[in-house]
């Protein structure tokens, strides 16, 4: 067996580093969904509405939108090894903060500061676990690393919100920070101190953002997620008062979408390495029937559970395939554009809920939803389309990671 080469890290260095990259992304994933379950709780101990607890997410997910790029230029000039460990340092900080805050206002001074590190760890992450790998198995390595976020939401997120219930929703921000902890000396111990990826170059990243095809690669980010989140967001009233579940059913659904969104996220990190484009509209074709087909198996139980499987497995087989592109694309400088990438994914989230709410309000029922996740999908399809069109039309360009279209 041929030994690896000095430049090459060996499969069980890869192997550790992926795995530090998943408990880091892990914690950084029930930190951000955890608080869903515990605003009851938060609005209760703080004396505000659960409407005021909920712009605790909203604006998590704009932090993350808009801040994480500031804190990425802010570790710019630092090798991608130290950036890591800066980061997870910051979630760990707004995570104390969070268990310590007094105040509602303080409290979403917390979340904002967690926020900061969220966009920023899981773009240089993907740049990392891309670095680290061959070519042909960028796509793996990436899923690896989301992972952890996708296994926050079968095991951290039900864990974190029962201890919450069960002791005080402060006590759960203190466990996230603890396996914080637990994350940043995996990432000081097993990743790489020589990682193949040069620190940032703000002006070469800039240019790398201008690309059409890394344009076009958030543009669909931002459409996909706001396809998922302008129904999921109202999941829970949709089975409550649709197909008529107890609170109980609702939350093995919920257990069943995460396992979905898990297997979902494994199998689009081989669908890229495979065919990275025809798998992403490929993907968006089985999703737009799938949002159809939600509008009549939400009536009865087990097809609605069996649907919001399906449906938690293909919107997250979309999410390494699209993360992978962004940093293919911008492969000079993919630093920045990873993690705009993550602002997209996030801003999709917020615009996508918005808009499920904004049609609520204008007396769509909650049956109806699924057409305009079906719709937002629909676009998100024709723009994957044009951008695979363009890939046909390019001439192959050799560099870092970079597959030829005929590859695509």
């Amino acid at each position: 067996m041929s030994m690896p080469s000095p430049s090459q890290p060996s499969d069980r260095t890869i192997q550790r580093a992926l795995a530090a990259l998943a408990i880091g992304s892990f914690c950084i994933g029930t930190s951000e969904y955890v608080i869903m379950g515990l605003l009851p709780d938060i609005a209760r101990d703080l004396d505000v509405t659960i409407p005021q607890a909920g712009v605790l997410v909203s604006a998590y997910a704009l932090s993350v939108a808009f801040g994480s790029p500031f804190l990425a230029i802010a570790t710019a000039r630092m090798d991608r090894r130290n950036a890591m460990l800066v980061l997870a340092s910051v979630f760990i900080l707004g995570n104390v903060l969070c268990a310590l805050a007094p105040t509602y206002g303080l409290l979403m001074g917390a979340r904002i500061v967690t926020a900061l590190c969220h966009g920023a760890f899981f773009g240089i992450g993907a740049v990392v676990a891309a670095a680290l790998v061959p070519p042909h198995k960028k796509g793996q390595a990436i899923a690896m690393m989301f992972g952890g976020l996708t296994v926050a939401n079968v095991l951290g997120v039900p864990f974190g919100t029962a201890l919450g219930e069960t002791l005080n929703w402060r006590e759960t921000f203190w466990c996230v920070a603890v396996v914080g902890l637990v994350a940043i000396v995996t990432l000081y111990r097993w990743l790489p101190r020589n990682i193949p990826v040069p620190p940032m170059q703000l002006a070469r990243e800039a240019r790398s953002l201008g690309h059409p095809q890394v344009i076009l690669a958030m543009l669909i980010s931002i459409l996909t997620s706001a396809s998922l989140f302008s129904v999921f967001t109202y999941i829970t009233p949709i089975l409550e008062n649709v197909t008529g579940l107890s609170p109980h059913v609702v939350t093995l659904i919920l257990f069943l979408f995460g396992v979905g969104v898990t297997c979902g996220n494994f199998l689009g990190g081989r669908l890229g390495d495979w065919k990275l484009m025809p798998s992403v509209i490929g993907i968006l074709a089985l999703l737009i029937p799938l949002l159809c087909l939600f509008r009549m198996t939400s009536s009865e139980a087990l097809p609605a559970a069996i649907t919001v499987f399906c449906w938690g497995l293909l919107a997250f087989a979309m999410v390494p395939p699209l993360q992978m592109r962004v940093v293919d694309e911008a492969r000079e400088a993919p630093n920045l554009a990873s993690t705009l990438n993550q602002g997209a994914f996030n801003f999709g989230n917020a615009i996508g809920a918005w808009i499920g709410g904004l049609l609520l309000t204008q007396g769509l029922s909650y049956a109806q939803l699924p057409w305009v996740g079906m719709t937002i999908a629909i676009i998100a399809t024709l723009f994957a389309m044009l951008s695979h069109w363009l890939d046909g039309r390019a001439v192959p360009v050799t560099g870092f990671a970079h597959a030829t279209s005929q590859e695509r």
